[in-house]
């Protein structure tokens, strides 16, 4: 017989971010419960809010299955007496066991029993592991409540727990479990009882409370688009799924107020109003139908009632006060000009010990002048400028605020001091991608300030590691400075850029300028370091779409000489990976190499021919294409060679006894595998 099961923990207000994580703890715990204990479940649903967690478990199996097990016992001469009857080994055993002496058998010289082990029933497996499987949960600033030893997020007040329709008797933290639960703090309808588990949402409902996030957060966004519409204004839903997230944790009832502010406010650069109002106060900015930012935006209260009046004009005053500041920064920094605050930089430290945000400015002139080199641009006057105003308005009172719009305000005071549109942009675009997929620099300036930028801060990291033995290098757990995701960021803007760099030489002219700036010897392995701390990410990157044995195959072509061209390689293996053709020549290739054990052997003599297939084979490799430009085409074009390889093979043996004859042949096979090696290391793929 099957039955629901619910579990609700009713807690005072949950951090928001710890909610996400809850959610993927219960359910894997509670999946791997049932699998331990053999229970069978039809499907396990999660709902939170920020005052509960609740799990709802269909057709629950109400016992485990009575399983009939084989257990060994004595050994015989152990478990008979020498008339054949059972001694007191064996009795004992069945008497252990709770059967007869007549129910045991012989088996490869033992006494064995067929026991019957009857199953838990589901109430008693729940009651046993359901509050330790709750306080194994983990999240930040975990805390011991009242008189409790084990910690939690926040105070247990109310638990339900229900099988079909009887309560599963159980305990959490000294909570018994009932059917009974609280709906909103503001509901008329304030205490529910829940009679089955499958009606556990509606009821709630009438308690004002949307249990389901999933129909919570359509419910957000459905009633701000219709509130904005009524006041004939738009809301705009990019960038904004972390703010959603947010408010869809932080309400149990959501209702949209609509506030305002003092339209002299929208002087601000909108960028700064928009992550006021989205990061620091959980507000819903407003467009108009013009696309121009509205003094009108929405707040989502978690709130049962009519009277908003309380909350509409606290928000209003909350938001006055911060964008009263940033007007005040904002004036104060655009009394001088963007180019003017490059000083100032001199009195901000980059980096202990490796100069001040000047210093490192400077650096990153010097290697966007170097990779504009590199790319042949004849005119790199925008990308110098861009480079040098950059980090200018990390300086500014408004960054120093709000430190997540560095770069954002670098662009609008550069438009506002009339700079060419792309160093502006560039100006912005340099600090991107801002996530490991989020988007990249859209223009040249943009980019190679961009990767000047991050390399100099990852050689600046490994040097200082160097310099100061206390510090760690990035690793799996340790990210100094955003190390691992700078390095991805380069990787990936050279790569989809399609920008034609060589990163190693990169890498070096951006540690030969720090070590002559701060007369730093350079360790011998700091570059082998860096360049395979550039190609691990490069894996980490592609490792879903490349197979291991593909990149491994390629391990001798230095991926940081030609990004694109290696990423190339690997799609075009890839898709040979199934071919026929392509594995022939794979099988032959790997034969040819192990022949030869890594040795080379050269002049081939035409003379030392003693059979045909070795002419055929000679004037096959001699008459290859030689075009290496198309890696597809070259492939392709190996096919060639297969039969004269297979006759070669049947017919000729390569260590023949006169040495000149073998070292010929060997010499022939170096010859073929040259020609292989241009593709891969067949051995390893």
């Amino acid at each position: 017989m099957r039955k629901d099961f619910l579990l609700e923990i009713l807690v005072q207000e949950l951090p928001y971010k710890f909610i996400p994580s809850a959610i993927v703890q219960l359910k894997s715990s509670f999946e791997k419960l049932f699998k331990e204990n053999a229970l069978n479940y039809g499907d396990i649903k999660i709902y939170a809010t920020p005052r509960r967690l609740a799990v709802i478990v269909s057709d629950l199996a109400d016992k485990q299955e009575n399983i009939e097990k084989d257990i060994k016992g004595p050994i015989l001469t152990v478990a008979k007496n020498q008339d054949g009857t059972f001694s007191p080994a064996a009795v004992g055993f069945a008497k252990k066991n709770n059967i007869e002496t007549s129910m045991l058998y012989e088996k490869d010289n033992y006494i064995w029993a067929k026991i019957e082990i009857k199953g838990k029933t589901t109430p008693e497996i729940l009651k046993d592991n359901i509050e330790s499987l709750i306080l194994k949960m983990q999240g930040s600033h975990f805390m011991r409540w009242a008189d409790n030893t084990e910690k939690f997020s926040r105070p247990i007040e109310n638990v339900v727990a229900i099988l079909g329709n009887e309560v599963v008797d159980l305990n959490i933290l000294d909570k018994k479990a009932t059917n009974k639960t609280q709906g909103h703090r503001y509901s008329k309808n304030r205490f529910l009882t829940i009679d089955e588990p499958k009606n556990y949402l509606e009821i709630l409902k009438q308690g004002n409370v949307i249990t389901n996030q999933d129909e919570r957060k359509g419910l957000i966004i459905n009633l701000a688009k219709n509130c904005a519409k009524d006041n004939n204004l738009e809301l705009k839903l990019e960038n904004i799924e972390d703010l959603l997230e947010e408010i869809t944790f932080i309400t149990e009832w959501p209702i949209p107020v609509l506030c305002e502010f003092n339209e002299k406010y929208l002087e601000i650069p909108s960028i700064v109003t928009t992550t006021v109002m989205t990061q620091h106060q959980r507000y819903f900015p407003l467009w108009d139908r013009e696309g121009k930012l509205s003094n009108k935006f929405i707040t989502m209260a978690n709130y049962v009632g009519d009277d908003f009046s309380n909350i509409k004009a606290g928000n209003q005053r909350v938001i006055t006060a911060r964008l009263e500041d940033g007007a005040f920064f904002y004036n104060e920094d655009t009394k001088t000009k963007l180019i003017d605050k490059l000083d100032n930089l001199k009195g901000m430290t980059f980096q202990k010990g490796l100069g001040s945000l000047f210093d490192k400015t400077q650096r990153m002139v010097n290697l966007s002048e170097f990779i504009s080199n590199k790319l042949s641009i004849k005119d790199n006057s925008n990308i110098l400028r861009c480079a040098l105003l950059s980090k200018c308005d990390l300086s500014t009172k408004l960054v120093f605020e709000f430190t997540e719009l560095q770069g954002f305000i670098g662009q609008n005071y550069a438009q506002k001091d009339n700079e060419n549109k792309s160093v502006s942009k560039g100006i912005c675009e340099h600090y991107f991608p801002l996530g490991a997929n989020s988007e990249l620099p859209s223009e040249i300036e943009g980019q190679i300030v961009s990767i000047a930028d991050k390399i100099d801060t990852i050689c600046a990291l490994f040097i200082s590691t160097q310099k100061d033995k206390k510090k760690k290098r990035p690793t799996g757990s340790n990210d100094p400075l955003g190390a691992r995701r700078a390095a991805i960021g380069v990787l990936r803007t050279v790569i989809e850029k399609n920008l034609n760099l060589d990163l190693e030489t990169i890498i070096k002219h951006s540690l030969d300028l720090l070590s002559k700036e701060f007369d730093i010897e350079l360790e011998n392995t700091i570059l082998d370091e860096l360049k395979e701390f550039f190609t691990q990410r490069l894996l980490f990157m592609y490792e879903k779409d490349f197979q291991a044995q593909v990149i491994n195959s390629l391990s001798d072509f230095n991926p940081l000489k030609d990004l694109v061209g290696f990423i190339e390689k690997a799609k075009i293996l890839t898709k040979y990976q199934t071919n026929d053709d392509f594995e022939l020549i794979k099988e032959n290739a790997t034969r040819v190499k192990r022949i030869l054990k890594n040795n080379s052997f050269d002049n081939v003599s035409s003379d030392l021919f003693v059979l045909d297939e070795e002419k055929t084979l000679y004037e096959a490799i001699k008459n290859h294409n030689t075009n290496t430009d198309n890696l597809d085409l070259y492939i392709q074009s190996l096919k060639c060679l297969i039969n004269p390889i297979v006759q070669f093979f049947d017919k000729v043996l390569v260590m023949d006894k006169d040495e000149k004859i073998k070292n010929n042949r060997l010499a022939l096979l170096s010859k073929l595998n040259e020609k292989f090696n241009i593709v891969c290391d067949f051995e390893k793929l």
